[in-house]
């Protein structure tokens, strides 16, 4: 919200855009609570409290005051999950781009891409993530106001989501009533229109996998003859109709709470004939794995034909529990583990390697090579992959040879891929032999189609958010002497049902010194405790949530040309310009934003015209510096006023650069 301002002096600048229940706790008076078994050690009287301040400072440097009140704060014997913990809350952060009067939305990439909705830089396709990471902020702007954008007018259908089910999962959290409701007449909108893109004669969804977001997939290139396979190969797949599936849940749930009983049956209906008709006919028995069958018929391949290789879009349904309990179906896990299908040395294929066209690389922009879904690990489906084990670990009896230690093992190897040596990048796509970054372009530094703290906090940490007045949490961790254990973990500023919650493991108690086992807080009380790892249910009635506060940023340009209006004594480029006054904001150097002056000595100036008068009741800015050719000014002068004939610009405050 600025007039005038950035004189920078020096150098260039860039303007940035089972347990024992502690005394006090709830009674156990819930019929739908799990036996609670006593613990065998004496549990703590208080939990462990993290230096926030500190450590957000250390992580995150002078921007540190955005995340102090926003982010839970998360500690580990682990130092590399730690350390992506606080990079993706660098990642979402980044990717929050204010529209001013319509709010904030979160991108996809950081940058501009020619597929993206205009002029907002959306697209549907990542929200199922961006709605799951953003849930546990405790600021609920910023998922608040994604979502009403996609539900009024954003969601474009561009492809294909599960954003009603995400939507519930945010209710799951914060157990704001009237946010989950005020949507349903929309979702069930949009639901209906993914009509066109049913076989009714087989009652189930289609999608070309380029509008899944997946192309060279293996119906769209053996489509080709494998001579392509961008587009094409439409195909009833595990992904659309597993997400179709979990939307009409989320629909029934929620007509369910507005009284709307017919709504709700009929949309619970919708999701059992959509999961019966999904297990019986993408169950593949050749390959004992959820797989495509073609709506295609060509001369390469035949309508209602399974592919001939399995694909890690096979375990999507298990991300939605879309799989009975039958051991017949947890054995597909073994494909998963397996280094000759799927399990690549750096992380999960795409496609097995045994594929005729597995790693061809098809697609090029220039010499780099671009984006194809035949063998590369993607950060995006690792995350479905490792939520839909989760859900195995958590509520499944028949597991296959799925361990609590290979969910551990694959988290770890997920991790890694964040880290380009020492320093945090998480890329498009990867590798599965070496575990380097395969596109390599701009646009794809520090990319937003995927999770990881969402994974933490429901996995690791084993917090399963739920409808009713239950905290439940459920580590899924190996126990000591495996060696994908975790001694210890502390985790708290947890945003759930109006409370704030804290989950610590402490395995001999020698960490914290607090006593050995999970303990479980709310508000700073401890609530339960058990001295080993296994399930705490406790119950937590709900408090009044606080209201989200708003405030509207006059200084937004989204269509370039249109006020509000950048002009420089310096870097006057329109794109430049642009870039200053674009909504965004992020500190990444390889990935530069913002409007940059001249480099020299001489004072600098950007000012905004608005175009029309505006009340300012603040400014804030952001100055990038990194230490060598782009750096801060020394001060700074704001100026406000007309343009009319006659009045002057007023000097309004100077301020020293810290």
């Amino acid at each position: 919200m600025i007039a005038r301002t950035a004189r920078a002096l020096g150098t260039s600048a860039l303007l940035a855009g089972t347990a024992t229940l502690l005394a006090g706790a709830a009674p156990p008076a819930a019929p739908v609570m799990a036996p609670i078994m006593a613990a065998a050690t004496v549990a703590p009287s208080a939990v462990p409290a993290l230096d926030t301040r500190a450590i957000a400072r250390a992580r995150f440097g002078n921007d540190a005051p955005w995340y102090e009140d926003r982010i839970p704060f998360f500690e580990s014997a682990d130092p590399k999950i730690d350390a992506v913990w606080y990079y993706r809350w660098s990642i979402y952060r980044a990717h929050q781009r204010d529209l001013g009067a319509k709010g904030f939305i979160t991108t996809e990439f950081a940058d501009d891409v020619g597929w993206q909705r205009e002029p907002y830089a959306s697209l549907n396709d990542a929200s199922g993530f961006h709605i799951a990471e953003g849930r546990w902020l405790n600021d609920r702007r910023f998922v608040s106001d994604y979502i009403d954008f996609m539900y009024e007018g954003g969601n474009d259908r561009h492809f294909t989501d599960h954003m009603a089910d995400s939507t519930w999962g945010r209710y799951l959290v914060d157990g704001d009533r009237a946010a989950v409701t005020r949507h349903l007449k929309v979702m069930r909108h949009i639901y209906g229109l993914w009509e066109d893109h049913m076989d009714w004669s087989k009652g189930l969804y289609w999608v070309e996998p380029l509008l899944d977001a997946t192309e060279y997939t293996v119906s769209s290139i053996d489509a080709s003859g494998g001579k392509d396979g961008f587009g094409g190969g439409h195909a009833f797949r595990p992904s659309v109709n597993s997400y179709m599936i979990a939307n009409a849940r989320a629909i029934a749930r929620i007509a369910e709470m507005t009284g709307d009983t017919a709504l709700a049956e009929e949309f619970e209906g919708k999701a059992k004939a959509l999961q019966d008709r999904m297990v019986a006919d993408l169950w593949n028995p050749q390959l004992a794995h959820f797989t495509d069958r073609y709506r295609t018929h060509n001369e390469h391949v035949s309508y209602w034909d399974f592919i001939r290789a399995r694909e890690l879009v096979g375990f999507l349904p298990w991300m939605f529990d879309a799989v009975p309990d039958e051991a017949k179906y947890a054995q597909a896990w073994a494909h998963l583990l397996d280094p000759q299908m799927l399990a690549g040395e750096a992380g999960m294929r795409t496609v097995e390697q045994s594929y005729e066209y597995y790693m061809r690389q098809y697609r090029y922009l220039g010499d780099a090579r671009e984006c194809q879904w035949n063998g590369p690990i993607w950060p995006y489906q690792t995350t479905q992959v490792l939520t839909g084990m989760a859900n195995l670990l958590d509520h499944y009896e028949e597991t296959g040879p799925v361990t609590r230690s290979t969910y551990m093992r694959l988290l770890r190897q997920y991790t890694q891929l964040h880290f380009q040596g020492d320093k945090l990048d998480l890329e498009e796509d990867y590798d599965p032999a070496t575990g380097k970054p395969i596109v390599g372009l701009d646009r794809s530094h520090h990319y937003f189609h995927s999770g990881y703290n969402d994974l933490i906090l429901t996995g690791v940490v084993g917090i399963r958010p739920r409808a009713d007045d239950v905290l439940e949490v459920n580590p899924l961790l190996p126990q000591a002497g495996d060696p994908e254990a975790l001694p210890w973990f502390h985790v708290e500023r947890v945003p759930y049902h109006g409370h704030m919650i804290s989950v610590t493991w402490d395995a001999d108690g020698s960490h914290y010194g607090k006593g050995a086992g999970l303990t479980v807080a709310a508000d700073g009380k401890v609530l339960a405790h058990r001295a080993d790892l296994g399930r705490i249910e406790v119950p937590l009635a709900r408090k009044a949530l606080a209201p989200i506060v708003r405030e509207t940023n006059h200084a937004v340009q989204l269509v370039r040309g249109d006020f509000p209006k950048a002009s420089a004594s310096s870097g006057a480029e329109a794109e430049n310009l642009h870039d200053g006054i674009d909504g965004r904001l992020w500190f990444y150097p390889e990935l530069p934003n913002g409007w940059t002056s001249a480099a020299g000595t001489a004072a600098q100036w950007y000012a905004v015209d608005f175009g029309a008068p505006q009340p300012v009741s603040s400014v804030k800015l952001a100055f990038f510096d990194n230490g060598a050719d782009i750096r801060a000014p020394g001060k700074v002068t704001l100026e406000a006023g007309r343009t009319a004939p006659g009045v002057n610009w007023v000097r309004q405050r100077r301020s020293p650069m810290a």
